[in-house]
């Protein structure tokens, strides 16, 4: 007897599909076709169901790319933005702003925010939020423990709810955000240093996400570029504000030099031989000198020395000038112009903790006669036609450092041909890397060349001191009258 089946029989071809029956596309699950006259005949069923599967195969996966590039559109827009908004910011805190917006939006977060190390004060400074006003958030110290951005900061990587400690730490801080959900992800903004490794300069914080809690492997990526995208423009805009802050400075400083120079201008005219010259440590010094040519009589002179130099001691300079020239208007006495004076600048003084050395003197032709107070100048002296010198010694401590101290004025006599020299400290207190000009070497120098005129002197003694940089700030002047 025949059996009904022969395993070892080809197994008979499938018989074919009534008309308008469905088939399978083979090896594209979903996809089908038919004949709608009916089946072809032999094997054109065999020879067309591979071509349909690669044809709906590579359609299948246009459509695919189609989809998730649709789906990444948005992100890949918003790194478009923020390249934009980067690249036309004036003022980074309100490119901050807009930043801080199109990733709230592009990510479905309610709250997103960008905080900005301050080295000086090792703070996280908040610039910019979305759904939350940050102008009122406290900066967060870098070695706060409780805090997931100081965190962030400190270890330079991305913390979200799933890093470990994470959701600990936010529960030991008392001052946490309360989120919505757990859906929070903080990221450091890093620099990429020159030939060196990735320095952290803030943190961007994403929280309470709309739709889902969890932020996907590409939103991470995708984050991290726009991390390092502000984090450029971030270095960049503090390397301009400080270029800036550095043309400010200079222009503020080349404005107070010109400035010091008018102040310390020689008055025109022929009532006597006088020269002077101030040249500071800094662009503004604190040594200044001044000749009032109170009548025709009499001529008085004004060295001081503040007890620092740069920009803040140029200001004492220049208000103890202003001072001068209005209280030596109103009396001759050399006593009664320092009180004045010192009443006048006693308030700056203390505040900053400065004090001056000072020299006033009046010289009277006709009674041949120098009245001078010395306030703790060290270096004053007058020189006869015959070349003795005397040193003029200090009557009163120097102003600042005795509040209520009396002044008490010195007179002794004038001739012709005698030469008052007037120095600050700087001229013999040494150069940086250089040998100091002694006081002995610069009187010499001067008794030597005391028959020449007071310009020619200074050049020589300047000369002898040698160039910059120097230490301290340096002024002379020389009177023959």
């Amino acid at each position: 007897m025949r059996p009904l089946l022969d395993p070892e029989a080809p197994a008979p071809p499938p018989p074919p599909p009534p008309p308008g029956a469905l088939r399978p596309v083979p090896d594209v699950p979903g996809y089908f076709y038919e004949f709608t006259d009916g089946p072809p005949a032999g094997d054109a069923c065999r020879q067309i169901e591979p071509l349909l599967s690669q044809l709906l195969g590579s359609e299948r996966e246009s459509l695919r790319l189609a989809q998730e590039l649709a789906e990444r559109y948005a992100e890949i827009e918003l790194l478009y933005t923020i390249s934009e908004t980067l690249g036309r910011a004036r003022r980074l805190d309100a490119a901050a702003e807009k930043i801080v917006r199109d990733i709230g939006e592009v990510f479905g977060c309610r709250r997103t925010s960008i905080l900005v190390y301050e080295p000086e004060a090792r703070v996280l400074r908040p610039i910019a939020g979305w759904g939350v006003d940050v102008r009122g958030f406290p900066p967060v110290a870098v070695d706060d423990r409780t805090s997931v951005a100081a965190q962030v900061f400190r270890e330079g990587r991305m913390v979200g709810p799933d890093t470990a400690g994470a959701a600990a730490r936010r529960g030991e801080n008392p001052r946490a955000q309360q989120y919505l959900g757990e859906a929070f992800l903080s990221l450091p903004i890093v620099y990429p240093e020159p030939g060196g490794e990735p320095r952290p300069i803030g943190v961007i914080n994403l929280t309470d996400r709309q739709g889902t809690d969890e932020f996907s492997v590409s939103d991470k990526k995708l984050l991290e570029a726009i991390a390092n995208q502000i984090g450029a423009a971030l270095e960049n805009a503090r390397l301009v504000e400080q270029d800036l802050a550095r043309q400010r400075l200079e222009s503020e400083l080349e404005l107070g030099r010109a400035l010091q120079k008018k102040l310390l201008a020689l008055p025109v005219g022929d009532h006597a031989d006088i020269a002077a010259r101030c040249l500071p440590a800094a662009s503004v010094g604190g040594d200044f000198y001044r000749v009032l040519h109170l009548h025709d009589d009499a001529i008085g002179v004004m060295l001081g020395d503040v007890s620092s130099h740069g920009f803040a001691a140029a200001m004492i300079m220049a208000l103890v000038l202003s001072a001068a020239g209005i209280h030596a208007a109103e009396t001759e006495a050399p006593d009664e112009v320092l009180r004045r004076l010192r009443d006048s600048v006693s308030g700056e003084l203390e505040e900053t903790e400065m004090y001056l050395s000072l020299f006033y003197g009046v010289v009277h032709r006709k009674a041949r006669r120098l009245r001078y107070v010395n306030a703790g100048h060290p270096h004053a002296f007058r020189i006869d036609k015959n070349g003795a010198v005397r040193r003029l010694e200090a009557t009163t401590p120097p102003l600042g450092l005795a509040p209520g101290e009396r002044f008490a004025a010195a007179e002794l006599p004038w001739k012709k041909g005698d030469l008052l020299l007037l120095f600050s400290d700087g001229l013999v207190d040494g150069r940086e890397g250089g040998a100091a000009l002694s006081e002995v070497e610069l009187l010499r120098i001067v008794v030597m060349l005391r028959q020449r005129r007071a310009e020619a002197i200074v050049d020589a003694v300047l000369a002898e001191a040698g160039g910059e940089p120097a230490a301290d700030d340096r002024t002379i002047l020389v009177l023959k009258a």
